[in-house]
């Protein structure tokens, strides 16, 4: 591997985990704007089932239930792995990724959130949930969405100057 294909290969990986999260993003404002629209508990939960099933993401997580799981442990693997590299490689980033940790814990507890109100709109218990819901899965899709972009955009000149791989 030359010196430039190891930083490629991280930016193409990168970017193509980011558009199957854009993706699935994507269903879910769909299946937010029918949760909006006072669709039955069981097409939402049919709609879910079936972005578990033909999602490239879900089925490569076979063991995990929920896309808010994969985003959980995307950006931990970041958090773990990539950051800290990023911080030795270029100094310079440190705003940046401070910026990326920060987005990283929002994004967890709007995932969090998703999850605690999808799971009440399965028991029906109050009506209310559904705008939640709504809001929430706006809210997230915005949030992680601008993320991605600022990830993107603010990190790949340093990656693509890596020779090696993460591990």
């Amino acid at each position: 591997m030359t010196a430039e294909t190891a930083g490629d290969h991280l930016v193409s990986e990168l970017l193509w985990v980011h558009k199957l999260l854009r993706a699935d993003l994507a269903t879910l404002r769909t299946i937010a704007a029918d949760i909006a629209a006072g669709a039955p508990g069981a097409h939402v939960t049919t709609a879910l089932t079936e972005l578990r099933a033909s999602s490239p993401l879900w089925g490569l997580r076979i063991n995990c239930l929920r896309y808010c799981r994969f985003v959980h442990m995307h950006h931990g693997a970041e958090d773990a792995m990539l950051f800290p590299r990023l911080r030795a490689t270029n100094p310079a980033l440190g705003p940046t990724v401070d910026r990326l940790e920060a987005d990283h814990r929002k994004v967890s507890d709007l995932l969090d959130r998703v999850e605690e109100l999808a799971d009440e709109l399965e028991t029906g218990a109050d009506p209310g949930h559904r705008a939640e819901l709504v809001t929430a899965l706006g809210e997230l899709s915005t949030h992680l969405l601008a993320h991605l972009d600022f990830e993107e955009e603010s990190i790949t000149p340093t990656l693509r100057r890596w020779t090696t791989g993460l591990w």
